[in-house]
């Protein structure tokens, strides 16, 4: 291996263990306790040299935003492979999306809670855009089967993870689980409701 060689690995080295340590920092306090100070503390490097890999917080923020788009589209897309009739992937697709919501709130809190991308932010995350994707297609083939072929189906798609959004965000405000069971059934019936709508 040549020196350049080295360099690069050592480099990505010390970009994983940075990453690795934010993770870790994130899972034990929360999003609020991460700094660029404390993560050079936990490698036990100076703070330059996390500079030297991200120009600041927001960059490894941007990072783990990026990753959590592409673990939900990856959710997603594994739901929605499990069935053929559009209205049983969108079905599958909202209980994954939820799954993954409480699976990895970390993630989730910084995806959603620190405000939605805007539109130049969401075409540089891959993951945004396979998540979209997956949603309005099969939104769209509801639509091409029901009376009303008007409907529009982005409009719908906003709608659909509107209310995704809003009953995991509301879900989330509650350190317990204070509906216990009751949760899945409003989850179940709002999305049987807004698919039952998109049929009509």
């Amino acid at each position: 291996m040549g020196i350049t060689e080295r360099r690069q690995r050592q480099k990505d080295e010390v970009r994983t263990s940075i990453i690795n340590a934010a993770r870790t920092l994130v899972l034990e306090e929360g999003w609020q306790s991460l700094s660029i100070r404390r993560i050079a503390e936990a490698i036990e490097y100076s703070v330059p040299v996390i500079y030297d890999h991200f120009e600041n917080k927001d960059a490894i923020l941007t990072e783990f935003t990026m990753t959590g788009y592409d673990m939900l589209a990856k959710s997603l897309k594994q739901a929605k492979s499990k069935f053929d009739q559009p209205c049983q992937q969108l079905d599958a697709m909202a209980n994954a999306y939820w799954n993954f919501a409480f699976e990895n709130k970390e993630y989730y809190q910084l995806m959603f809670g620190l405000g939605m991308p805007n539109c130049e932010t969401a075409r540089s995350i891959p993951g945004l855009a396979v998540f979209g994707e997956l949603l309005v297609t099969s939104i769209k083939e509801v639509i091409a089967l029901s009376p009303n072929k008007d409907k529009d189906p982005f409009l719908k798609y906003h709608t659909f993870w509107s209310v995704l959004h809003g009953l995991v965000s509301i879900n989330m405000m509650h350190k317990t689980n204070t509906f216990g069971n009751m949760n899945e059934l409003i989850l179940k019936d709002a999305i049987s409701s807004f698919i039952k709508a998109l049929k009509e």
